[in-house]
């Protein structure tokens, strides 16, 4: 499952990044202007943005894929980054339903629920130390009768 994970977010890296970039080249080609910018800026910016997100969704894809191939949960920054874009995905739903539409939104909250699944699979706070053993008997200590009372 966490290689399903790494390899949607390593597409969706590559996605955005390609988005982003013919954006730019949109911009520039057309030398289109919103409120006085400068169209060059506009441009590069777009270029840049997709780099940098294209970026962190590939760094995401690479602690999915780190998760997969050790079969532990993610640790330290590696868990912070997938909460991050569990977080990120869920924002970015919430706006491609009005932008794009339906399927962009459902998309979103595909990936949203695969990182959170990915999140929860590999939890060891899911699993105490001391859990009872699978053949019935209760595990931990055995409970015992308290000490009969002795006369005075």
């Amino acid at each position: 499952m966490a290689f399903v994970v790494s390899v949607v977010l390593f597409g969706e890296a590559l996605g955005i990044a390609a988005l982003n970039w013919i954006l730019g080249l949109a911009v520039d080609r057309q030398d289109m202007s919103l409120a006085g910018l400068d169209p060059h800026v506009m441009s590069v910016s777009s270029k840049a943005g997709g780099i940098v997100f294209g970026l962190y969704f590939a760094l995401c894809g690479l602690v999915a894929l780190l998760v997969a191939l050790r079969d532990r949960p993610a640790a330290g920054f590696g868990r912070v980054l997938l909460i991050s874009a569990a977080v990120v995905h869920g924002l970015l739903g919430a706006f491609t339903w009005g932008l794009v539409g339906p399927p962009a939104f459902l998309f979103m909250m595909l990936v949203l629920g695969l990182i959170v699944l990915l999140l929860m699979t590999y939890d060891r706070a899911a699993e105490p130390a001391d859990a009872a053993p699978q053949d019935g008997t209760g595990g931990g200590t055995p409970v015992t009768s308290p000490a009969a009372p002795t006369a005075p």
